[in-house]
């Protein structure tokens, strides 16, 4: 290894073998007839990557792009099947929710346990369970059976110890998604105590993007088990975004040929609003508002009386866009997210009733089902 690294993963891939139960009767046999044969499913293809001691570092990417294996990898719990990964440096790690606590033990008894697992004497225990119990908040709990604690009593004391064995290397896997605000809050502040030693490394798989720009000064993506992206939080989380809206997109397309979904969306009038007052002088009606939609040949439609009138004008709505762009990402551009319409006066005098003007917006998709609806009474004056 270099000596500057703390991790060092070369040509390292990983697959595991999914082998189903034989068929046993003859009509498993028949129906089953594929039952036995050994399949290999590969979760990580070829990675090669360098951690730095003293780095901050996030493996990111969607559900099953292979960032937790990654991580059980770094810990030697699994070994890859091509290639190698070194470490260099005591390691801890937090990647399953009270991994290694017996239920039947009590906290305290359970921080000896799990501490003596990491590395630590007895002596080197008896020095720091005062702190360990302190930070975890337990009270009298930890001198109960850790079968009686709720996943966040878990929570508080796995991170505790973990902390506490002064390792070198720290890896944690979404482990702080669990626990109250205050105790999460007290996590990362910890983390933030960590990240500014220099000899501390510590690399985190999690979901929670903020956190990452926040407490990481790396960000590496793992896409369908493949190095993709490695650099500064803010570009990389842009890239992986990007990249989660087109893979949603042509999901989204899919389903609705195959019948499994619909289209959706949603649109606002900003002006005018419900039983505005509009001077029967007005030249013309104007409206104005923005509408989302995953369909991509969605209109907006505005009808009065027997008159539809379509001849809108997109607008930026950099606001909106903020809002919607997970829900209806790669759909929406924040350049036509905005609309404004202009109807004539004179094309709609006749519709008045009463002093009032009834116009109705409907959103469509491509082939004119609405999709969102309003109705809007105006005050002719």
């Amino acid at each position: 290894m270099r000596p500057e690294n703390a991790i060092e993963v070369r040509n390292m891939s990983k697959s595991f073998k999914i082998q189903y139960d034989k068929a046993k009767t003859l009509k498993e046999r028949l129906v089953f007839w594929n039952r036995g044969d050994v399949q290999y499913h590969q979760v990580l293809k070829n990675i090669n990557l360098d951690i730095k001691k003293g780095e901050t570092a996030a493996l990111i990417g969607t559900n099953g792009s292979g960032k937790s294996t990654l991580l059980k990898l770094m810990t030697k719990i699994i070994y890859p099947n091509e290639g190698t990964i070194e470490t260099d440096g005591k390691l801890t790690s937090l990647l399953e929710l009270g991994a290694g606590f017996h239920p039947d033990f009590t906290g305290r008894e359970n921080v000896y346990f799990n501490a003596a697992i990491f590395g630590l004497t007895e002596k080197e225990i008896d020095r720091r369970v005062d702190d360990i119990i302190a930070f975890s908040e337990l009270g009298s709990a930890i001198d109960e059976p850790v079968r009686t604690y709720s996943s966040g009593m878990y929570m508080r004391l796995a991170f505790s110890v973990a902390i506490n064995v002064d390792a070198d290397i720290l890896l944690i896997d979404e482990i702080l998604a669990v626990g109250d605000q205050h105790f999460q809050d007290k996590c990362y502040a910890k983390l933030e105590e960590l990240k500014r030693d220099e000899n501390k490394t510590i690399v985190i798989v999690s979901h929670s993007l903020d956190v990452v720009k926040k407490l990481c000064n790396r960000a590496i993506w793992i896409y369908k088990g493949e190095f993709r992206l490695d650099g500064d939080p803010t570009y990389v989380i842009d890239e992986y975004l990007k990249q989660i809206a087109l893979d949603h997109k042509e999901e989204k397309i899919q389903a609705v040929a195959k019948g499994e979904a619909e289209y959706r969306g949603v649109f606002y009038i900003d002006t005018p609003k419900d039983f505005a007052f509009i001077a029967r002088t007005t030249p013309s009606l104007k409206l104005a508002g923005w509408s989302v939609s995953d369909c991509e040949k969605a209109k907006l439609v505005f009808k009065i009386g027997d008159k539809s009138f379509t001849n809108i004008t997109h607008v930026k709505r950099t606001d909106v866009y903020a809002i919607y762009q997970e829900e209806y990402g790669g759909f929406i551009d924040a350049d036509t997210i905005g609309w404004a319409i202009d109807i004539p006066m004179s094309e709609v005098e006749s519709e008045i009733n009463d002093n009032h003007l009834y116009v109705k917006v409907e959103l469509q998709n491509d082939h004119g089902k609405v999709m969102s609806d309003k109705d809007l009474t105006l005050t002719i004056e």
